[in-house]
């Protein structure tokens, strides 16, 4: 499933390519959605935003179209009229006279009244977003101490769209790595040290994944989270399973938690703290 950076940049593509337009054209897949097709034509896409990993796309004539990708989703762009060759099942379709959003795959689709919108259901359940910009470690600190989170194992957790929304698996593992933390630890079992190394992960990890991931690597880059702004992001751990850890040397372990798999350092995450 994309996480919060992957859903994050999706969103700036989509609206590169059409806010501020106005839909000439608009195709849903679902006998349910299809009242709308000939109401969004006519209106102007405001914006598209996420929210955690749903992307809501307003449009000024009061309605905006919530869409979760889920484990298979995806957004295209395309030009308008043209459909790339998929084998995937074409869910959305919104034209302009610049371009075409398609979304592909994806069930969890729906029209809100844009002054509804925040009734969603699926919204309601959502914590801070990691990449909200005003988010900081003071408040995810606090967050990590409250009665609600602190008795959890990081592993679900760090899952849980309502602690921090936009986390997802490979997040999770590469924070835990970063801040040298075992999944079966709870917050209330960490030092204020360690509280403030995994606020500051939760935050920093997920920021640098959305500005740099995927950026092609040029001479000269040096290799850790907190290097300048152009560096590409890469995996520490996740799906590094037997790999030697770039700390100390052990093999990385993968393990399952919250029936997902899950990868790790044994000797830099021991499973108990320091004595």
């Amino acid at each position: 499933m994309p996480e919060g950076p992957e859903i994050r940049r999706a969103a700036d593509r989509l609206a590169a390519a059409v806010a501020g337009q106005t839909v000439l054209r608009a195709q849903f897949a679902f006998p349910r959605l299809q009242r709308f097709e000939a109401e969004l034509v006519g209106s102007r896409i405001l914006s598209i935003t996420p929210r955690g990993k749903a992307l809501l796309t307003a449009f000024d004539n009061g309605w905006t179209l919530y869409s979760h990708n889920q484990l298979y989703g995806v957004w295209k762009v395309a030009l308008p009229g043209q459909r790339p060759d998929s084998t995937r099942s074409l869910r959305v379709a919104l034209e302009t006279a610049r371009a075409a959003i398609l979304l592909y795959s994806a069930s969890d689709i729906e029209l809100w009244r844009s002054d509804e919108i925040e009734a969603h259901p699926f919204l309601q359940g959502l914590g801070p977003d990691v990449l909200d910009p005003a988010l900081d470690v003071e408040a995810v600190s606090a967050r990590l101490q409250s009665p609600a989170f602190c008795g959890r194992a990081l592993g679900a957790l760090l899952l849980d769209q309502g602690f921090l929304a936009g986390m997802g698996n490979y997040l999770r593992a590469e924070v835990l790595f970063a801040a040298r933390l075992h999944p079966a630890l709870r917050p209330r079992d960490l030092d204020a040290t360690q509280t403030s190394a995994l606020a500051q992960a939760l935050l920093t990890i997920p920021r640098h994944s959305y500005a740099t991931r995927g950026i092609e690597p040029t001479p000269g880059m040096r290799a850790d989270y907190l290097a300048h702004e152009g560096e590409r992001f890469r995996f520490r751990v996740f799906k590094r399973e037997g790999q030697p850890c770039e700390h100390c040397g052990t093999p990385i372990a993968r393990i399952a938690s919250q029936s997902r798999p899950l990868f790790l350092c044994p000797h830099c995450q021991p499973s108990r703290p320091p004595q």
